[in-house]
């Protein structure tokens, strides 16, 4: 009997899923173990390995498919000794029956009597009938690619259904200009063009008289914006400032470079800011907790999750046990780890869960600001831009300093002020006298 190959739930969080690129085509023999495909989840793009053992009779998803729930049949899979063709017989009798979910290629197509119903702005001509190529038509996963090698898709063959442009045809393009900006009176039937597709609240805030383009939200956009509205929403924030001196943390991270160079080793500022945020969640543990309604979690170790900015958005892969963790191994696991995030290969693990966020925007001079926490964690300690600054020293002299900014956020319902201000202090004392991180 066809086994049926359904699409996986990748992460506890997933419900759909982008069919970014199919490994094995109708006919491949595939064993336990054998990657299949590659899935692009709201957070990453990942490996689907086979369970089972036999011959693809069918695929079921064209390579490139958007938003397909978990569970949707992909494929179909012939048992040893079974009739290939029957299989495939069997697999094109099941997807007709329940009409499985719309794929977005054929959304993509944008048919004709979809341009009738959808009213046009007032000050924009009647769009002229289009050919499919007016607009292009590419997969998430592709367009991230091209954004990253400057490869302009206008200028790109689609190998996928009904010309998509997939990963494949990105990676075998070569870099070049974006394509010039076409006169007003040429873009106007693009621009009515791309309405057909556009959302009814999309349409509504649009000034079309504005020149513009509108793209579809990527899954990991769509969850940054529901989680961070959801945190704003439900979590009572209270922030809390404080100005750190760095100068004896950036001597000691020259001396520690030094000591680590035959290793090839380099530890960043940012590596001993997590060091110093995981030894002080230990040392005032009020503060590494999660809120849960009716009980609160208190961890017993610090798992901090550093914000790392990807192309599509926002990850936050986690150092686990940043307390107890030598510079050097932190420095190594954060390398790897962001490393792996721009190119959407971390595991859901390596994401998911942590007991506290640390987010660095200081390498861009931002001064300070205030982070949104990232439920159902605790707290965030957002990092400002290190800067030279005057201030008084102990024996009441005006001296150079090279100062920071670092702001907590905090839940309110988890943590109290007072704690939230002992933190505080705890992480500025650990910055300001580094050698007792490292003791």
């Amino acid at each position: 009997m066809p086994i049926a190959i359904k699409m996986p739930a990748l992460s506890p969080t997933m419900e759909e899923g982008t069919l970014a690129k199919w490994l094995v085509k109708a006919g491949d023999k595939i064993a336990p173990g054998d990657i299949i495909a590659e899935i692009e989840t709201d957070k990453a793009t990942m490996e689907f390995e086979s369970i089972d053992e036999g011959t693809i009779a069918a695929i079921q998803i064209d390579e490139g498919a958007e938003n397909v729930k978990v569970g949707t049949v992909i494929a179909m899979l012939a048992e040893e000794g079974e009739d290939v063709e029957e299989a495939a017989k069997a697999a094109g009798s099941a997807a007709a029956a329940p009409a499985p979910s719309p794929a977005p290629a054929a959304a993509d197509a944008a048919p004709a009597p979809a341009a009738s119903s959808a009213p046009a702005p007032a000050s924009a001509p009647a769009p002229a009938p289009a050919a499919s190529g007016d607009r292009i038509i590419a997969s998430p996963l592709a367009k991230r690619i091209a954004a990253d090698k400057g490869v302009d898709l206008s200028g790109v063959t689609g190998s996928g259904p009904r010309g998509r442009i997939v990963k494949a045809d990105v990676e075998g393009a070569k870099a070049g200009a974006a394509a010039p900006a076409a006169a007003p009176a040429a873009a106007a039937p693009a621009a009515a063009a791309s309405d057909v597709a556009m959302a009814d609240e999309t349409r509504a805030i649009l000034d079309a008289r504005v020149p513009h383009s509108v793209s579809k939200l990527s899954g990991m956009r769509k969850t940054i914006a529901r989680r961070l509205t959801e945190s704003k929403q439900n979590v009572p924030h209270i922030y809390l400032t404080v100005d750190v001196r760095l100068d004896k943390l950036l001597a000691l991270r020259s001396e520690v470079n030094k000591a680590l160079e035959s290793q090839g080793v380099k530890v960043s500022v940012n590596d001993l800011l997590v060091k110093a945020l995981g030894k002080a969640l230990i040392a005032v543990p009020e503060c590494n907790v999660s809120f849960a309604g009716n009980e609160l979690i208190q961890y017993e170790r610090a798992d901090v999750s550093v914000a790392v900015s990807i192309p599509s958005g926002l990850i936050t892969p986690i150092v686990s046990d940043a307390d107890g963790r030598s510079v050097s191994s932190i420095a190594k696991a954060m390398k790897d780890l962001a490393g792996r995030a721009k190119e959407g290969k971390l595991a859901p693990e390596e994401y998911q869960g942590g007991t506290a966020s640390l987010s660095n925007m200081g390498m861009m001079g931002i001064k300070q600001f205030e982070a949104v926490i990232n439920p159902p964690q605790g707290m965030i300690l957002a990092i400002g831009a290190g800067e030279k600054r005057a201030i008084v020293d102990e024996s009441g002299e005006i001296v150079p300093a090279m100062v920071m900014s670092a702001t907590g956020s905090f839940d309110h319902r988890a943590i109290d002020g007072a704690d939230g201000a002992r933190l505080m202090a705890a992480f500025k004392e650990l910055v300001e006298n580094p050698l007792g991180m490292l003791a």
